[in-house]
């Protein structure tokens, strides 16, 4: 299964990091994800119930989205995440256990990695990819293939400060997907009633994705 998992998300290129401040702006938010093409979803801790989310999401979507977790930092976390359903544990920190905990599951694991040191640490433990946070912080798409360079092994997935002017230049760069949170996630949109713009902006993400590939 995990096999299917990571070339789901390749295939798809983008892995939303859903945030909100409840239950109900998360589902709306997924909703209009959905409906712009997204079938890569990364829910994390940081959600009101995102145990039970991922659980109502996975009843409700089944198939046709492929769940992660994400903000995991413990192995309870993980464990209790993959039972909800979850296929891919993410965290924007490297912790061994989180990782011993997903792979024993079967399930894909992304830690999160900044450093040189933290990156092939985390690949050594077992990661099926390294969440590169935040990445925009220290360079953005240079960073990543500086990074690549000494470590061609790694699948990067650079996360923090995506947007789609900088989408393109990532995976140029060699990253395998990237993680988009506000620039696409956004949950202003529930309070503005502006769901229709979620929708686009993921739609202009794929589109991004698919020239970028065609270019190559």
């Amino acid at each position: 299964m995990s096999e299917i998992t990571k070339q789901t998300i390749e295939r798809s290129g983008i892995i939303p990091v859903l945030r909100a401040r409840s239950s109900g702006e998360a589902h709306a938010l997924v909703d209009a994800l959905v409906a712009g093409g997204i079938t890569v979803m990364e829910v994390t801790m940081t959600v009101p119930g995102a145990v039970d989310l991922l659980r109502a999401l996975k009843s409700e979507y089944g198939d046709r989205l492929l769940l992660g977790s994400g903000t995991v930092t413990t192995a309870a976390e993980a464990e209790a995440t993959i039972q909800a359903g979850a296929e891919f544990v993410d965290s924007p920190s490297l912790h061994p256990e989180v990782i011993a905990a997903t792979k024993a599951q079967g399930k894909v694991s992304i830690p999160g990695a900044l450093t040189p040191t933290e990156a092939i640490t985390a690949w050594r433990a077992g990661a099926d990819y390294i969440k590169i946070f935040p990445c925009s912080a220290v360079g953005g798409a240079s960073y990543l293939k500086a990074l690549l360079a000494p470590f061609p092994e790694l699948r990067l997935i650079p996360t923090g400060g995506v947007t789609l002017q900088t989408a393109a230049d990532f995976f140029r760069a060699g990253a395998c997907a990237l993680g988009v949170g506000s620039d696409l996630v956004n949950p202003n949109a529930i309070t503005q009633d502006d769901m229709k713009t979620v929708t686009a902006t993921a739609r202009a993400y794929l589109s991004i994705v698919a020239k970028v590939r065609a270019g190559s």
